[in-house]
């Protein structure tokens, strides 16, 4: 039953049959390594975690398909024997940033400004997206550093040194803040197209500033909200402006004609 054997213990499952815990005491911390069919493979797995702890020459990338252990919980127990610090999270500290292990291949990097964040919560993966579940609803990790849902890398975003896995803040810069603007290079400076999608694209106008890009926006989504089309269309938040200001560029600036002619019936 597992009662006599160093690291693991008997449990029932709720048909009453028996399976076997394995858990390792660890500088005064209690840490679970997993439930096993088997006492003699929960005992294989407890053995192994002590190698893990007592060993200074294993390292994560030594993590082969055969271990015992699931990967998230060698690197939680390499990163407390190296760092002295736990985390329920598959996290392994740097001097500057710390390394998420989503898999063996697949490691991210962050800034310990945001150690506190991923140390609580498990990053997932869906497609070429990932997520952390937020007071139960999957948030997409992009929205931690001001990229919207729908944003295009590349377009919206980029990663600065081309590593699409490094989210430290340094690495990343927001090309464009707000939604639906377009940014045009010439040679007199960069200009702003707004466009907003009613079916298709319908061009709002070109603007000088990206304020007056965001604006013209929402300019447009209330003209199309008083036609009657009404989309859910998020509108942009100009940080730093006062309602005054925002009033003032909001009245002066124009939209395509073609915007306040748009109907439920003609669009």
């Amino acid at each position: 039953m597992g009662k006599n054997i160093p690291g693991v213990y008997a449990a029932r499952k709720k048909d009453n049959s028996i399976y076997y815990r394995a858990s390792i005491t660890f500088r005064e911390k209690h840490i679970s390594l997993g439930s096993y069919e088997l006492a003699e493979t929960a005992h294989l797995a407890y053995k192994e975690a002590q190698l893990l702890t007592k060993s200074n020459f294993i390292f994560v990338e030594d993590y082969t398909s055969a271990s015992l252990l699931p990967f998230e919980k060698w690197v939680c127990l390499l990163n407390y024997r190296d760092n002295g610090l736990y985390f329920a999270t598959p996290i392994y500290m740097k001097k500057k940033y710390f390394l998420y292990y989503l898999s063996p291949s697949y490691i991210l990097k962050f800034d310990i400004d945001d150690l506190f964040y991923y140390s609580s919560r498990k990053i997932m993966r869906r497609g070429g997206h990932l997520f952390v579940a937020d007071y139960g609803m999957q948030v997409n990790i992009l929205n931690r550093y001001g990229i919207k849902n729908y944003a295009v890398e590349g377009k919206d975003y980029r990663f600065i040194n081309g590593d699409f896995t490094d989210f430290r803040y340094e690495n990343i810069e927001i090309i464009n803040r707000f939604h639906g603007i377009i940014h045009i290079p010439s040679p007199k400076g960069t200009k702003y197209k707004v466009r907003i999608h009613v079916r298709s694209n319908y061009v709002v106008g070109v603007y000088n500033t990206e304020e007056e890009a965001a604006i013209a926006y929402n300019k447009a989504v209330d003209v199309l909200k008083r036609n009657g089309i009404d989309r859910n269309y998020s509108l942009n938040y100009i940080e730093g402006l006062s309602p005054a200001a925002y009033a003032d560029i909001y009245s002066k600036l124009k939209i395509s004609p073609k915007i306040s002619k748009l109907t439920p019936n003609n669009s």
